[in-house]
């Protein structure tokens, strides 16, 4: 096992011309003309050899294409290993003239992470790219401590603060608070003006309304920070900016890479193994208002919980379902797997919450695969057993389905846990992920229920070979650039578009030489200031 601060260096791509899928068999459809004329003269016996010899050659052609073992096929042995990367690798160094932050900013910027660890995650990044934008020195952002997490440990408490200082050194200036300033002979804090920043704001709300306020006062406290700043940016150098961030600066204190790495460890003792987010939990099902399969008592707290947190709106069970906005069931889950060809050898290591309707859920999903395990049957260390469902609880769930064989989320649409993970294990190494088309699989799944199961592995599997394995893939709305930084955090070494060539082996050197050279000149200008004031 690798630590992390080495991943970005580890990370092995293929750029070979393996495949590891089976392909859709395209079936030709005979036609037969009309009987006329000679054909009539023909004898039964003629007619007879001619059917059987058309029925021969229609079978071959459908035997030839498809392969023994159906019309659609998954090879599970290949998806243990990493998806085709084509020849693209991960790289989000500046490719451009990319300058170090100037010795003197506008002013300083504080922010206010609302949400679970990965919604912190993704404000973090937004953060930086701000300070970037706006040229203000950012201060250590403050991450809630929410009612839902119950949990205060703060970015010091979960992050690596002096890496995440030193990471982010050529793109922005981080200081751990607001420093004291000298007026009137008297040492005073700055006080932050408040801005509550508009949802996914434009970098010209940043570059105008923010500034100006930054300007007046010296500082801004942006609050909340949860998506208050457009995903799609079209500035390729800012973009990689953020995955500089998601993926290099953030890293977790060495004592959760500790922990997270035993876990790893212990579930690769006996091979390969899977790690599934089962997102069957109270909020998400209360969200997507999916109550019928419930009893009477479980959909009375659903729908309170609902009632509660969310906006009202009408929401039918059958409706929902039929457009797979549903989270998938245990056994769903399960049923999927053994469809594709996983057998109930299989490890599979759960990265989920309490999940909602107890065991009677998990009975049928855990008959399918037994060897099932969580952070804290692996590892039950007293840390992880009192802080099971706090942020040190998701920190390491998300470190173990990065590490993890294959990654399946099983709601991976509003989940911002699942999200993150999909573009992470993207960035490291085009790692195998299974993304259920849930819309696809909800008719199948439906007429299962209705009795109809006949050809239902292989409607499954069907449906299945159609999704992305985690190989590049163009980002398309409503696809998330944290779920996807394909192509602007990527590059290609024998590219034939100048823009997805790598950058060069020495841009380490180049941002060091620049850096340095900002702060000589900052050195030089602090010693003319200071001789000056000494010849008064």
């Amino acid at each position: 096992m690798r630590r992390y601060d080495s991943f970005s260096r580890k990370i092995s791509l293929s750029t070979g011309n393996k495949r590891r899928l089976g392909h859709h068999r395209q079936h030709g459809k005979q036609g037969a003309g009309g009987v006329k004329g000679m054909l009539a003269k023909l004898s039964i016996a003629v007619i007879v050899l001619l059917i059987c010899t058309l029925s021969l050659l229609f079978s071959t052609t459908i035997s030839g294409s498809s392969g023994s073992s159906g019309p659609s096929e998954i090879n599970v042995e290949e998806l243990w290993e990493s998806a085709n990367s084509d020849g693209w690798r991960p790289s989000s160094a500046p490719r451009s003239d990319w300058s170090p932050p100037p010795k003197e900013s506008n002013g300083y910027l504080r922010v206010r992470c609302n949400g679970g660890l990965n919604q912190q995650r993704s404000a973090i990044c937004n953060a930086v790219l701000a300070a970037r934008i706006m040229n203000a020195t950012l201060v250590l952002p403050d991450l809630d401590a929410n009612s839902f997490w119950h949990d205060d440990s703060g970015f010091h408490g979960i992050y690596d603060v002096e890496h995440f200082i030193r990471s982010l050194r050529y793109d922005v200036r981080i200081v751990e608070s607001i420093p004291e300033i000298r007026k009137n002979g008297k040492m005073k804090k700055i006080k932050a003006f408040q801005l509550r920043p508009p949802r996914d704001a434009p970098i010209d709300w940043y570059t105008t309304v923010a500034l100006e306020k930054m300007k007046q006062h010296g500082a801004i406290y942006l609050t909340p920070f949860s998506h208050r700043l457009a995903e799609e940016i079209d500035n390729p150098e800012y973009q990689r900016l953020r995955c500089r961030v998601n993926y290099h600066a953030l890293r977790f204190k060495p004592h959760i890479m500790k922990l997270s790495e035993s876990i790893v460890d212990k579930l690769r003792a006996q091979g390969h193994f899977m790690a599934i987010h089962l997102r069957f939990e109270k909020d998400m099902l209360a969200f997507a208002g999916c109550f019928d399969i419930f009893n009477p008592a479980e959909q009375k707290i659903l729908k309170k919980y609902r009632k509660e947190n969310f906006a009202e709106k009408r929401l039918v069970y059958s409706e929902r379902r039929a457009i797979g906005k549903c989270p998938l069931t245990p056994e769903e889950v399960g049923l999927i797997l053994r469809a594709m060809g996983f057998d109930n050898s299989s490890r599979i290591y759960l990265a989920a919450g309490e999940l909602f309707g107890g065991e009677r859920f998990m009975k049928p999903f855990r008959a399918l695969f037994p060897r099932l395990e969580n952070h804290s049957s692996v590892d039950p260390t007293e840390e992880l057993a009192t802080n099971t469902r706090g942020l040190l609880g998701s920190a390491v769930d998300y470190m173990v389905c990065l590490l993890a064989d294959i990654f399946m989320p099983t709601y991976d649409g509003p989940s911002n846990f699942a999200n993150n993970l999909l573009g992470h294990r993207l960035y490291y190494g085009f790692r195998t992920t299974i993304r259920p088309d849930r819309k696809g699989l909800a008719p199948i799944f439906i007429d299962r229920e209705n009795g109809r199961t006949a050809g239902f592995e292989e409607a499954v599997r069907h449906v299945m070979l159609k999704t992305n394995f985690g190989g590049p893939h163009k980002r398309v709305s409503p696809e998330s650039f944290y779920t996807n930084s394909w192509p602007e955090c990527f590059c290609q070494i024998d590219a034939q578009n100048p823009a997805d060539k790598c950058p060069p082996e020495n841009v380490m050197q180049i941002l060091d030489s620049k850096l340095e050279s900002e702060v000589n000149s900052e050195s030089e200008s602090l010693k003319k200031s200071n001789s000056t004031e000494s010849e008064r």
